[in-house]
Protein backbone atom coordinates (compact mmCIF):
# COMPACT_ATOMS: atom_id res chain seq x y z
CA UNK A 1 0.00 0.00 0.00
CA UNK A 2 1.65 3.01 -0.61
CA UNK A 3 1.70 6.96 -0.91
CA UNK A 4 3.85 9.79 0.14
CA UNK A 5 1.54 12.54 0.05
CA UNK A 6 1.83 15.55 2.63
CA UNK A 7 -1.11 16.46 4.41
CA UNK A 8 -3.24 18.70 6.05
CA UNK A 9 -6.34 17.28 7.85
CA UNK A 10 -8.73 19.69 9.89
CA UNK A 11 -12.12 18.61 10.36
CA UNK A 12 -14.34 18.03 13.69
CA UNK A 13 -14.78 15.94 12.48
CA UNK A 14 -7.28 0.35 16.95
CA UNK A 15 -4.36 -7.46 17.41
CA UNK A 16 -3.75 -11.27 15.68
CA UNK A 17 -1.16 -13.94 15.35
CA UNK A 18 1.15 -13.57 11.77
CA UNK A 19 -0.81 -16.08 9.76
CA UNK A 20 1.03 -18.25 7.18
CA UNK A 21 4.04 -15.26 7.18
CA UNK A 22 6.85 -16.41 4.69
CA UNK A 23 4.77 -19.70 4.29
CA UNK A 24 4.98 -21.09 0.70
CA UNK A 25 2.43 -20.06 -1.75
CA UNK A 26 2.07 -15.70 0.12
CA UNK A 27 2.70 -13.36 -2.46
CA UNK A 28 3.07 -9.47 -2.09
CA UNK A 29 -0.29 -7.73 -3.59
CA UNK A 30 0.07 -6.07 -7.02
CA UNK A 31 0.01 -3.11 -5.57
CA UNK A 32 0.59 -3.63 -1.70
CA UNK A 33 2.91 -2.75 0.64
CA UNK A 34 6.36 -4.14 0.57
CA UNK A 35 8.68 -6.92 -1.37
CA UNK A 36 9.93 -8.98 1.76
CA UNK A 37 8.88 -9.06 5.25
CA UNK A 38 10.17 -10.58 8.21
CA UNK A 39 8.40 -12.42 11.00
CA UNK A 40 7.05 -11.28 14.31
CA UNK A 41 8.91 -10.10 17.00
CA UNK A 42 9.11 -10.36 20.50
CA UNK A 43 7.88 -8.28 22.67
CA UNK A 44 9.99 -4.98 23.63
CA UNK A 45 9.25 -3.21 26.78
CA UNK A 46 6.10 -0.54 26.65
CA UNK A 47 3.77 -3.29 24.81
CA UNK A 48 0.83 -4.80 25.92
CA UNK A 49 0.04 -7.92 25.92
CA UNK A 50 -3.15 -8.07 23.83
CA UNK A 51 -4.46 -4.46 23.64
CA UNK A 52 -2.97 -1.19 21.55
CA UNK A 53 -3.15 1.41 24.30
CA UNK A 54 -2.11 1.44 28.23
CA UNK A 55 -4.79 1.30 30.31
CA UNK A 56 -3.81 4.44 31.81
CA UNK A 57 -5.28 7.88 30.51
CA UNK A 58 -2.91 11.17 30.09
CA UNK A 59 -3.53 14.30 31.89
CA UNK A 60 -5.40 16.91 29.83
CA UNK A 61 -2.82 19.14 28.66
CA UNK A 62 -4.77 22.04 28.54
CA UNK A 63 -8.86 23.06 29.59
CA UNK A 64 -11.02 22.15 27.28
CA UNK A 65 -9.09 19.57 25.61
CA UNK A 66 -9.92 15.51 26.09
CA UNK A 67 -8.30 13.51 27.94
CA UNK A 68 -5.95 10.84 25.97
CA UNK A 69 -4.34 7.48 26.30
CA UNK A 70 -1.16 6.52 24.74
CA UNK A 71 -1.30 3.96 21.97
CA UNK A 72 1.08 0.97 22.70
CA UNK A 73 1.59 -1.83 19.94
CA UNK A 74 0.44 -5.36 21.25
CA UNK A 75 2.61 -8.08 21.69
CA UNK A 76 1.51 -9.66 18.21
CA UNK A 77 2.74 -7.31 16.16
CA UNK A 78 5.57 -7.91 14.11
CA UNK A 79 8.35 -5.71 14.94
CA UNK A 80 6.36 -3.87 17.96
CA UNK A 81 9.67 -1.35 18.78
CA UNK A 82 9.22 0.00 15.17
CA UNK A 83 5.47 1.15 16.02
CA UNK A 84 6.52 2.39 18.90
CA UNK A 85 9.07 4.24 17.83
CA UNK A 86 6.97 5.70 15.62
CA UNK A 87 3.87 6.26 17.83
CA UNK A 88 5.89 7.97 20.72
CA UNK A 89 7.54 10.87 18.39
CA UNK A 90 4.31 11.52 16.78
CA UNK A 91 2.73 11.63 20.71
CA UNK A 92 5.42 13.79 21.49
CA UNK A 93 4.96 16.47 18.11
CA UNK A 94 1.51 16.55 18.54
CA UNK A 95 0.65 17.24 21.74
CA UNK A 96 1.71 19.93 24.52
CA UNK A 97 0.73 22.41 27.53
CA UNK A 98 0.14 25.81 27.45
CA UNK A 99 3.79 27.57 27.04
CA UNK A 100 5.42 24.49 25.03
CA UNK A 101 4.11 25.69 21.66
CA UNK A 102 6.22 25.94 18.24
CA UNK A 103 8.75 24.37 16.71
CA UNK A 104 11.89 25.06 18.86
CA UNK A 105 9.57 23.85 21.85
CA UNK A 106 8.90 20.73 20.06
CA UNK A 107 12.47 19.61 18.79
CA UNK A 108 13.24 19.79 22.49
CA UNK A 109 10.18 17.09 22.78
CA UNK A 110 11.80 15.06 20.17
CA UNK A 111 15.68 15.56 21.30
CA UNK A 112 13.93 13.85 24.57
CA UNK A 113 13.49 10.52 23.00
CA UNK A 114 17.15 10.44 21.19
CA UNK A 115 16.05 11.48 17.98
CA UNK A 116 17.34 14.50 15.64
CA UNK A 117 15.23 17.63 16.92
CA UNK A 118 15.12 18.89 12.39
CA UNK A 119 12.42 15.89 12.53
CA UNK A 120 9.91 18.79 14.27
CA UNK A 121 10.26 20.93 10.93
CA UNK A 122 8.35 17.83 8.72
CA UNK A 123 5.32 17.75 11.54
CA UNK A 124 3.09 19.87 9.73
CA UNK A 125 -0.03 19.64 10.55
CA UNK A 126 1.03 18.42 13.62
CA UNK A 127 2.35 21.40 14.85
CA UNK A 128 -0.57 23.97 14.15
CA UNK A 129 -0.34 27.61 15.70
CA UNK A 130 -2.65 26.76 18.79
CA UNK A 131 -1.66 27.28 22.59
CA UNK A 132 -2.19 23.80 23.94
CA UNK A 133 -3.24 20.60 21.59
CA UNK A 134 -3.87 16.76 22.73
CA UNK A 135 -3.49 14.15 20.38
CA UNK A 136 -5.01 10.31 20.22
CA UNK A 137 -3.54 7.94 18.23
CA UNK A 138 -5.90 5.65 16.75
CA UNK A 139 -4.29 2.96 15.09
CA UNK A 140 -0.02 2.32 13.90
CA UNK A 141 -0.46 0.26 11.05
CA UNK A 142 2.63 -1.18 8.50
CA UNK A 143 2.99 0.37 5.02
CA UNK A 144 5.74 -1.20 4.71
CA UNK A 145 8.09 -3.41 6.84
CA UNK A 146 11.62 -4.88 5.45
CA UNK A 147 14.73 -6.66 8.08
CA UNK A 148 16.01 -3.41 8.19
CA UNK A 149 13.67 -0.20 7.09
CA UNK A 150 9.78 0.30 7.84
CA UNK A 151 6.78 2.77 7.06
CA UNK A 152 4.85 3.02 9.96
CA UNK A 153 1.58 4.82 9.44
CA UNK A 154 0.49 6.48 12.12
CA UNK A 155 -3.33 7.26 12.04
CA UNK A 156 -4.21 9.97 14.97
CA UNK A 157 -7.19 12.65 15.92
CA UNK A 158 -5.46 16.08 17.53
CA UNK A 159 -7.60 18.70 19.51
CA UNK A 160 -6.00 22.06 19.63
CA UNK A 161 -6.79 25.11 21.90
CA UNK A 162 -6.53 28.80 21.65
CA UNK A 163 -8.06 31.03 24.16
CA UNK A 164 -10.85 29.05 25.00
CA UNK A 165 -11.88 27.83 21.29
CA UNK A 166 -11.09 23.79 20.74
CA UNK A 167 -10.78 22.85 17.81
CA UNK A 168 -10.68 18.95 16.30
CA UNK A 169 -9.10 17.33 13.30
CA UNK A 170 -6.06 15.13 12.94
CA UNK A 171 -3.90 13.71 9.99
CA UNK A 172 -2.16 10.16 9.20
CA UNK A 173 2.09 10.39 8.84
CA UNK A 174 3.95 7.72 7.45
CA UNK A 175 6.62 7.38 9.82
CA UNK A 176 10.02 6.27 8.15
CA UNK A 177 12.32 4.46 10.32
CA UNK A 178 15.72 2.24 9.56
CA UNK A 179 17.10 -0.38 12.24
CA UNK A 180 19.88 0.26 14.11
CA UNK A 181 22.69 -1.13 16.41
CA UNK A 182 21.11 0.44 19.06
CA UNK A 183 17.36 0.14 17.81
CA UNK A 184 14.94 1.76 15.07
CA UNK A 185 15.29 5.68 14.39
CA UNK A 186 12.95 8.07 12.66
CA UNK A 187 14.60 9.18 9.71
CA UNK A 188 11.35 11.08 7.97
CA UNK A 189 7.87 12.11 8.46
CA UNK A 190 5.38 12.37 5.60
CA UNK A 191 2.48 13.59 7.03
CA UNK A 192 -1.15 13.54 4.65
CA UNK A 193 -2.31 15.63 2.25
CA UNK A 194 -5.97 14.99 0.69
CA UNK A 195 -6.84 18.09 -0.57
CA UNK A 196 -9.30 20.55 -0.33
CA UNK A 197 -13.02 19.80 0.38
CA UNK A 198 -15.37 19.38 -2.89
CA UNK A 199 -18.04 22.09 -2.29
CA UNK A 200 -20.87 19.11 -2.64
CA UNK A 201 -19.43 15.50 -2.13
CA UNK A 202 -21.14 12.82 -4.55
CA UNK A 203 -24.11 10.86 -2.76
CA UNK A 204 -22.39 7.92 -2.25
CA UNK A 205 -19.46 10.32 0.10
CA UNK A 206 -22.20 11.65 1.96
CA UNK A 207 -23.82 8.19 2.27
CA UNK A 208 -20.30 6.95 3.81
CA UNK A 209 -19.73 10.10 5.72
CA UNK A 210 -23.29 9.50 7.30
CA UNK A 211 -23.08 5.24 8.05
CA UNK A 212 -22.75 4.58 11.37
CA UNK A 213 -20.90 1.05 10.42
CA UNK A 214 -17.93 2.76 8.38
CA UNK A 215 -15.52 4.30 10.81
CA UNK A 216 -12.71 6.58 8.83
CA UNK A 217 -10.27 9.17 10.86
CA UNK A 218 -9.70 12.12 9.75
CA UNK A 219 -7.36 11.72 6.92
CA UNK A 220 -9.64 9.63 5.25
CA UNK A 221 -12.75 11.30 5.74
CA UNK A 222 -10.73 14.14 4.21
CA UNK A 223 -9.89 11.79 1.42
CA UNK A 224 -13.61 11.09 0.47
CA UNK A 225 -14.49 15.00 0.75
CA UNK A 226 -12.06 15.97 -1.70
CA UNK A 227 -13.15 13.94 -4.35
CA UNK A 228 -10.15 11.86 -4.68
CA UNK A 229 -11.16 8.33 -4.31
CA UNK A 230 -12.43 6.28 -7.06
CA UNK A 231 -16.12 5.06 -6.83
CA UNK A 232 -15.24 1.69 -6.99
CA UNK A 233 -13.80 1.94 -3.46
CA UNK A 234 -16.63 3.99 -2.45
CA UNK A 235 -19.30 1.44 -3.90
CA UNK A 236 -17.19 -1.53 -1.74
CA UNK A 237 -17.19 0.38 1.24
CA UNK A 238 -21.07 0.59 1.24
CA UNK A 239 -21.45 -3.01 0.40
CA UNK A 240 -19.36 -4.28 3.14
CA UNK A 241 -20.81 -1.96 5.69
CA UNK A 242 -24.22 -4.04 4.87
CA UNK A 243 -22.52 -6.98 6.99
CA UNK A 244 -19.42 -5.50 8.76
CA UNK A 245 -18.79 -2.60 11.01
CA UNK A 246 -15.51 -1.57 9.77
CA UNK A 247 -12.48 0.64 10.79
CA UNK A 248 -10.77 2.17 7.73
CA UNK A 249 -7.46 3.16 8.95
CA UNK A 250 -6.31 4.58 5.06
CA UNK A 251 -7.39 5.54 1.85
CA UNK A 252 -5.35 7.43 -0.29
CA UNK A 253 -3.57 10.07 1.73
CA UNK A 254 -0.13 9.33 4.22
CA UNK A 255 0.55 6.09 2.73
CA UNK A 256 3.72 5.49 0.99
CA UNK A 257 3.79 6.98 -3.19
CA UNK A 258 4.88 2.86 -4.01
CA UNK A 259 5.26 -0.06 -2.67
CA UNK A 260 7.11 -0.22 -0.14
CA UNK A 261 10.54 -1.64 -1.38
CA UNK A 262 10.11 -1.32 -4.64
CA UNK A 263 9.31 1.39 -7.55
CA UNK A 264 5.76 -0.39 -8.26
CA UNK A 265 3.11 2.75 -7.65
CA UNK A 266 0.20 1.54 -5.16
CA UNK A 267 -3.57 2.00 -5.94
CA UNK A 268 -3.73 3.69 -2.44
CA UNK A 269 -2.69 7.30 -3.61
CA UNK A 270 -4.49 6.57 -7.11
CA UNK A 271 -7.54 6.77 -5.34
CA UNK A 272 -8.01 2.97 -5.37
CA UNK A 273 -7.41 0.72 -2.45
CA UNK A 274 -8.07 1.48 1.64
CA UNK A 275 -7.36 -0.46 4.41
CA UNK A 276 -9.01 -1.86 7.22
CA UNK A 277 -7.78 -2.31 10.99
CA UNK A 278 -10.65 -3.65 12.67
CA UNK A 279 -13.65 -5.70 11.56
CA UNK A 280 -16.80 -5.83 13.64
CA UNK A 281 -14.45 -4.08 17.37
CA UNK A 282 -11.95 -6.84 16.29
CA UNK A 283 -8.65 -6.09 15.76
CA UNK A 284 -7.40 -7.42 12.68
CA UNK A 285 -3.75 -8.17 14.32
CA UNK A 286 -5.52 -9.05 17.68
CA UNK A 287 -4.38 -13.13 18.32
CA UNK A 288 -8.32 -13.63 19.58
CA UNK A 289 -9.77 -11.74 16.73
CA UNK A 290 -11.15 -15.29 14.96
CA UNK A 291 -10.10 -16.33 11.84
CA UNK A 292 -12.89 -17.39 9.95
CA UNK A 293 -14.07 -13.63 10.94
CA UNK A 294 -11.28 -11.98 8.63
CA UNK A 295 -10.86 -14.92 5.63
CA UNK A 296 -15.11 -13.95 5.51
CA UNK A 297 -14.30 -10.43 5.22
CA UNK A 298 -11.27 -10.78 2.71
CA UNK A 299 -13.58 -12.99 0.70
CA UNK A 300 -16.57 -10.68 0.82
CA UNK A 301 -13.99 -7.59 -0.34
CA UNK A 302 -12.88 -9.61 -3.31
CA UNK A 303 -17.09 -10.49 -3.75
CA UNK A 304 -17.22 -6.43 -4.01
CA UNK A 305 -14.90 -6.44 -7.29
CA UNK A 306 -11.06 -5.95 -5.39
CA UNK A 307 -8.54 -7.65 -7.59
CA UNK A 308 -6.14 -7.64 -4.57
CA UNK A 309 -7.28 -8.47 -1.35
CA UNK A 310 -4.34 -8.85 1.31
CA UNK A 311 -4.33 -9.54 5.01
CA UNK A 312 -2.98 -11.73 7.86
CA UNK A 313 -3.64 -14.54 6.23
CA UNK A 314 -4.34 -15.91 2.23
CA UNK A 315 -7.87 -17.74 1.75
CA UNK A 316 -7.53 -20.33 -0.94
CA UNK A 317 -8.57 -19.55 -4.43
CA UNK A 318 -10.28 -16.67 -6.22
CA UNK A 319 -10.96 -15.15 -9.43
CA UNK A 320 -7.09 -14.62 -10.85
CA UNK A 321 -3.99 -16.76 -9.44
CA UNK A 322 -3.26 -14.12 -6.65
CA UNK A 323 -6.02 -11.87 -6.05
CA UNK A 324 -5.49 -12.95 -2.39
CA UNK A 325 -1.89 -11.93 -0.65
CA UNK A 326 -1.03 -12.41 2.96
CA UNK A 327 3.16 -11.19 4.10
CA UNK A 328 4.13 -9.14 7.72
CA UNK A 329 2.98 -5.97 6.05
CA UNK A 330 -0.95 -6.75 5.96
CA UNK A 331 -0.87 -8.81 9.20
CA UNK A 332 -2.25 -5.75 11.07
CA UNK A 333 -4.86 -4.92 8.74
CA UNK A 334 -7.05 -5.96 5.41
CA UNK A 335 -6.30 -4.23 2.25
CA UNK A 336 -8.71 -3.84 -0.73
CA UNK A 337 -7.15 -2.68 -4.00
CA UNK A 338 -9.25 -1.92 -7.46
CA UNK A 339 -7.94 -1.97 -10.74
CA UNK A 340 -10.10 1.43 -11.89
Amino acid sequence: MAGRRRTLVSMTCISRRAALLGAAGCVCGAAGCTARSPRAAARPPGTTRTGTASPSPRPSHGGGLPRTTPWRPSAAEVTPAAKLRAVQLVEALGAWRPGESGTAAARSRVSALHLGPALADQAGPLLPTADAAAVQVIDAQYGGILADSASVLVVCRQWTRTADRVSAGGTTVDVRLVRTASGWKVTALHPAHPGAAEPRPPSRVREILSDPRIELPPAARADLLAGRVHDSVLAAMLRLAGTYRMSVSVVRSGHPLDVFGTRRPSDHPRGRAFDVWRIDGHPVVDPGTSRALVERFMRDAAAAGSYNVGGPLRPSGGATANQFFSDATHHDHVHIGFRA
